[in-house]
């Protein structure tokens, strides 16, 4: 079993590690604990240091793709995660969960869907109607939110104790799979608690500035905003 460093730190940078399968194959090796989500920085090892291209969880192990060798099972390894890339991930997360929080307070709609990118992201949400006052609004309330400087905690639960938590689930289908039996729930203090895999900020204010790009209808009642990060 892969342990998941990031779900408990988003802020390491760097971690040691060791390599417990290689499937040399397609290029990947899988370690027994990883601060790599989804990928980004290197792997260091005998002297060599790949690339990290692409991570993904398969059952309980982690796997990295590598560009530059493959270690053999049982190496040590360090990795290190490219940071700038990170921070600007995390920033935008937490810009899209202050979204997700204001609109369903303050409208009730739920998530359709979402997608970010470093420093951009877009989220839907079951809107009959949104136009440019309204979107504003939501604009000057997120904005409010990473002002009030609300702390971002993370918990690691039982699935039956996070399920008694209202509205944890904000999606319109719930994506959790019966055989998760931990559920990590990020909470941004006074506003928003959900369940979520990703790494965030520790305070709204390292957030920044959320600015609405643009937003459009994507059905009768699904609508879309598109948001970006910015610097105060």
């Amino acid at each position: 079993m892969t342990d998941l460093l990031y779900q408990t730190d988003s802020y390491l940078r760097e971690f040691d590690a060791t390599v417990v399968a290689v499937d040399a194959e397609n290029g990947r090796v899988a370690l027994d604990r990883t601060a790599f989500y989804p990928g980004g920085g290197g792997l260091a090892f005998g002297g060599v240091v790949a690339q990290v291209t692409q991570v993904k969880k398969e059952g309980d192990l982690v796997w990295h793709w590598l560009n530059g060798g493959l270690p053999v099972e049982g190496d040590a390894a360090t990795g290190a995660i490219d940071w700038p890339r990170r921070y600007a991930l995390m920033r935008t997360h937490t810009a899209l969960h202050i979204l997700c929080g204001v609109v369903w307070r303050d409208y009730g709609a739920q998530v359709t869907g979402g997608n970010m990118d470093p420093l951009q992201g877009r989220m839907d949400f079951e809107f009959a109607t949104l136009r440019a006052e309204l979107v504003g609004q939501i604009e000057a309330k997120c904005n409010a939110e990473i002002a009030a400087a609300r702390d971002v905690r993370v918990k690691i639960l039982p699935r039956d104790e996070a399920f008694q938590i209202p509205d944890l689930i904000r999606t319109k289908i719930n994506l959790l799979p019966e055989g998760i039996k931990e559920i990590r729930t990020v909470e941004i203090d006074g506003l928003d608690l959900q369940a979520d895999g990703g790494t965030h900020v520790a305070n709204t204010r390292e957030v920044g500035r959320i600015k609405v790009a643009d937003y459009k209808s994507k059905g009768a009642i699904n609508k879309r905003i598109y948001i970006e990060v910015v610097d105060r």
